[in-house]
Order: C-alpha cells, then structure tokens, then sequence
C-alpha cells in the first residue's frame, strides 16, 4: 500500500526511533557481563550472535508493537513480520557484535523506519537513528530535513583529493569473501590517506556524516547494517550508493561527500571490488 508521508508522521516515527534506540542503549550499558558469551554463530563461527543481541531486539519489537503496532519489522535476528500500514522499521539490537564481545567502544543500535520494500534496491528510509551506548552519542536524520548529532548539524567533510582522503572499511566472516577483500584494500590503501576499520557500519555512515571519515566502502552490508546511516550519511549531504549507478546494498556500498565519491567508486569497479573474485 502506498503511504503517505507528512510532517505530523515523520514528527512521530522520529520520535519513536529516538525513544527505543536510547532504551536499548541502557538495556546495553547496564547489561553487560564482565565476560560476555557467544550464544549462536551466522555466517560463520567468527560471525557472532550474543545473548544481548537477542535482548535487545526483544525489546525493540515489542515496543515496536505497543507505539507503531501498524507497522512491520525487519530485524537482523529475528526475520521480518509484515504490517498494514506500510512501514517497516528495520533494526540493528547490537551492530558491531564483535566489539561489544570483546568490550570495545565501537558498537550501536540501529533503528529506521521505511516505506516500499524492506531492502536497499527498492525502499524509502523515513528516518533513521543511530545510538552510540558506550559513549552517549545519538545520530538522528529525517528524510529532508538534515542530520545531527546530540542535537547539532552535521555536515560530510570534503577531502581535497583522495590521497588525501581517510577511508573506512569493513570485512566479511567467510573465507572468501576476506581474500576478495583483501585483494581489494592492497588497491585501495596506497591511493588514500590511510584505512579504518571501528567494526560498526552504521558508525561508519555516521562517521562519513559527522566528518571523522571522508569516504567508506564495504561489501555484504545487509538491510539492517545500512538503513540508519544510509539516511544520516545521505542528510549530512554523503552520496551513498553502489558501483556503476546501482544503489547501495549487498554488493557493495560507498558513501562520502559527492567531490570524491566518484573517484573511490570508479577505483572499487575498476578492481571488482564487488565481486568474491
């Protein structure tokens, strides 16, 4: 069904996202072992699920069903639950798994709301937020109405070049995939300023957007990895797509300011960098 976006909706699907994206937070913070456990593996047995991570997206579907009952969800443990209403929120309980296994800062909850289907290819990302537990920081976009950070502007930074430009990136958990990858940074790392790896997509985008990074890439990104900060990177005013004008997703994603986004674009096709070759 086609659904009709207003003021009054974005207001209220904001709001919603703000609200339980901070209450996992907390649920994250306080919630923590001092020795965390890995409770099942996904795409490989380095490819972590935790006790937390089913926590957390616990919670969010079921305030998802008390404030938005209308709507579907689409959660990276949980699968998809279809709604009427024609918005689905699509939700990350703790991006950044590894991170939080082994009690580094870099990790997030990620929460969106979209219209059209829930994958990169087809939908429309209403609002997004990103919420950082470890250290408070709060990323909030609307669709046309910018983006900021703790309640402030932000705006993608312009590298002058790329040799001038720090990029980050991110790796797979399969055999394969890590070689391609491999193969690809060997390319990428001698053109650039230098690489980071903060092992959360979605502070990656962020990052993009509040200017720490000038340009990310990475393959195997899925719907709940990229929603939020596809749209915080996109309102920070980062393009944010795929290689030879195919949108973001799976195959590979790259964001950063328009004046150099080209330039890595063309670098990543130019090597197959959307390829397990």
């Amino acid at each position: 069904m086609e659904t009709t976006v207003d003021d009054a909706l974005l207001d209220e699907l904001l709001e919603v996202a703000r609200t339980i994206a901070l209450e996992a937070g907390v649920m994250i913070r306080t919630g923590r072992p001092r020795e965390v456990e890995v409770a099942a593996t996904k795409s490989s047995a380095q490819d972590v699920v935790t006790a937390m991570d089913l926590a957390v997206e616990g919670h969010l579907r079921a305030r998802l069903t008390e404030l938005r009952p209308q709507d579907g969800v689409l959660g990276e443990e949980g699968g998809s639950s279809s709604g009427s209403s024609g918005v689905t929120w699509v939700v990350d309980p703790v991006d950044g798994t590894v991170n939080y296994l082994y009690g580094l800062p870099s990790y997030s909850v990620s929460v969106a709301a979209v219209v059209g289907p829930p994958d990169p290819s087809g939908w429309t990302v209403l609002v997004g937020c990103v919420h950082a537990p470890s250290d408070g920081r709060t990323f909030l976009a609307a669709r046309g109405r910018g983006a900021t950070l703790d309640g402030e502007p932000i705006r993608v930074r312009r590298a002058p070049s790329l040799i001038d430009s720090l990029v980050g990136t991110g790796f797979g958990y399969r055999v394969e995939r890590r070689r391609a990858q491999a193969r690809v940074l060997a390319e990428v790392l001698p053109r650039v300023r230098d690489i980071r790896r903060i092992g959360s997509a979605a502070l990656d985008l962020c990052t993009v957007a509040s200017g720490g990074l000038d340009l990310y890439y990475e393959r195997g990104l899925s719907p709940w990895d990229l929603a939020a900060g596809q749209l915080v990177a996109m309102e920070a005013g980062a393009l944010v797509t795929g290689l030879e004008g195919r949108p973001a997703g799976t195959e590979m994603t790259v964001a950063g300011h328009p004046d150099r986004h080209a330039e890595l674009a063309a670098l990543l096709a130019a090597h197959r960098a959307d390829t397990d070759e």
